[in-house]
């Protein structure tokens, strides 16, 4: 059965499971930090920033697309740690500026609210460097968008 619509429900337990496997997954990320500095807490500041998130998105009473999307952003916002967390912290935000007004999204949304997050957070970054995790949401963003010309199932 085709999954054509992502609205606030469905968008709440994306974030959540992605949160929850960032979590389960976070020293193997770890071992992936080599730039600027290989210290290797990438995925402890990526876990815990949308641990954040997550627990904000917990606490939103009337779920819709726009009130998840606002919490992600400042779920992920206030509970940023480190240049990982930050920089995730602004692709959330640029994710869900996209969602503002929507009650659900579809393949090409999703697609484009991936591209904004991209653009928030390139500007949010002083001197952005190719081969960080800007170039694997960049990659993923036009990955989602060669995708959504053709696919319709989220």
């Amino acid at each position: 059965m085709k999954q054509t619509k992502i609205d606030g429900h469905l968008l709440k337990e994306m974030l959540l499971s992605g949160a929850n496997e960032l979590d389960n997954r976070k020293v193997m990320v770890n071992s992936l930090n080599v730039f600027p500095v290989p210290d290797g807490d990438t995925g402890t500041n990526m876990s815990a920033t949308m641990a954040s998130a997550a627990a904000e998105i917990n606490q939103v009473k009337n779920i819709s697309l726009q009130s998840i999307g606002d919490a992600l952003a400042m779920g992920s916002l206030m509970g940023a740690r480190g240049n990982s967390g930050v920089i995730l912290s602004q692709l959330m935000r640029g994710f869900s500026k996209q969602l503002k007004g929507k009650e659900s999204i579809n393949t090409q949304d999703f697609a484009s609210a991936l591209k904004e997050g991209v653009t928030t957070a390139y500007r949010a970054v002083m001197k952005p460097t190719e081969g960080t995790i800007l170039t694997v949401a960049r990659m993923s963003a036009e990955a989602a968008e060669t995708i959504a010309k053709e696919e319709e199932d989220v």
